[in-house]
């Protein structure tokens, strides 16, 4: 490496490490020693990471070479356990994940063993939990009601600053997989698949180096189409979900402009032909808008555009948020549009909001520092 260069760890692969070890004349083994004390152990510095002789750390040192963790620049906590990161980068940007203990119920129904019950570890407060990870500063995409949106793409996260999210969050809850139950969903700010070779390499690098099952991985995608059949051919990949949110054409448009250049039939058929696991379903996300998307005919539509899929569909009644022109519809709408899915045979299960107080919960990422309203559930 140039001797000017600052060189990260964190989001390195066992291969690049690899080459950093020969480079420096070390013998083969000092690559697990380093994948070891990067995401097992999660030291901040290079010198922290004892089994490497002093001569090896001091090397490193000198050549900048650094673990990279992002900091936690702030921390915001909910009444109801649910835990706002804001993690600051070098170059001054910024992006928040959630920690929710328990979860939001998102995963129960998709056929995965990451939805099974898990037993009281009698140690915690909770069975098992779900940090929620942003894939990007802002967001393209442009979904009218997401707070995200509002901030526009600022740019792509490097795969080590996705794994620095989860990692930093481990450690400052005090857990470690697979020991403790974690479930993680790529739903934060960005949407993934335009960030897909960082987003799959930070998925290889939980899987293989972290110890997180890829059963116990979702990933929320607007609809881009061809990264979806891409998606389908990774011999590693996280669970499927899908961001719905209208039951034709004209609606979605007007609620996620990106369906003008891929449309709801181009969506499902991606949909349909993606190779599920066995017990795996497609979940579809649906954001619900009062007096929008909510009707009994926004319902029976959505009912025949998933007929004979192997799917479940997420209600998500709208998280409010500043500058956000839609309502959050009443619980009777939301059981009402439930029942219409449910009597149809599909799946069908409402979100719970988690973080909501905090600008926490789903859509509302927003980098939010200052708080001076506390939203109502």
């Amino acid at each position: 490496m140039p001797e000017d260069a600052k060189f990260q760890l964190l989001g390195c692969d066992r291969g690049e490490l690899a080459s950093l070890v020969e480079r420096e004349g070390e013998p083969a083994f000092r690559t697990q020693q380093l994948l070891e004390g990067v995401y097992r152990q999660r030291v901040q510095s290079v010198e922290q990471i004892s089994t490497l002789p002093q001569g090896f750390r001091s090397s490193l040192a000198a050549k900048r070479v650094s673990v990279g963790f992002p900091e936690i620049e702030s921390r915001f906590t909910s009444q109801d356990g649910t835990i706002r990161y804001l993690f600051a980068f070098d170059d001054s940007q910024s992006v928040e994940a959630v920690w929710m203990p328990e979860g939001d119920g998102g995963e129960t129904g998709d056929g995965s063993e990451a939805g099974d019950p898990a037993p009281a570890s009698g140690l915690r407060s909770w069975d098992r939990a779900t940090i929620c990870v942003s894939s990007q500063v802002g967001c393209a995409v442009d979904c009218q009601f997401c707070l995200t949106a509002l901030l526009g793409a600022k740019r792509n996260l490097t795969a080590g600053e996705i794994v620095g999210q989860v990692l930093s969050i481990l450690s400052d809850q005090e857990v470690s997989p697979p020991q403790d139950r974690i479930n993680l969903v790529f739903m934060g700010m960005g949407e993934p698949f335009l960030n897909y070779e960082n987003f799959m390499k930070a998925v290889r690098l939980l899987v293989q180096e972290v110890g997180i099952a890829e059963s116990r991985m979702t990933v929320s995608t607007a609809g881009i189409v061809p990264r979806i059949e891409d998606f389908g051919n990774e011999p590693v990949r996280p669970k499927l979900a899908i961001s719905l949110n209208a039951s034709n054409d004209e609606l979605r448009t007007r609620l996620m402009p990106l369906n003008r250049k891929w449309n709801l039939e181009k969506l499902l058929a991606a949909a349909r032909s993606f190779p599920l696991r066995n017990r795996e379903r497609i979940t579809f996300e649906y954001v619900l808008l009062d007096a929008v998307n909510d009707t009994a005919q926004n319902a029976n539509e959505i009912v025949e555009l998933l007929r004979g899929m192997r799917a479940k569909v997420n209600l998500i009644a709208l998280n409010p948020g500043p500058g956000i022109h839609f309502s959050t519809p009443a619980d009777d709408r939301v059981g009402a549009f439930q029942e219409v899915l449910t009597k149809a045979g599909i799946p069908t299960f409402v979100r719970r909001p988690r973080g909501r107080d905090i600008f926490a919960a789903c859509g509302q990422l927003k980098q939010t520092v200052a708080l001076a309203t506390t939203l109502a559930p």
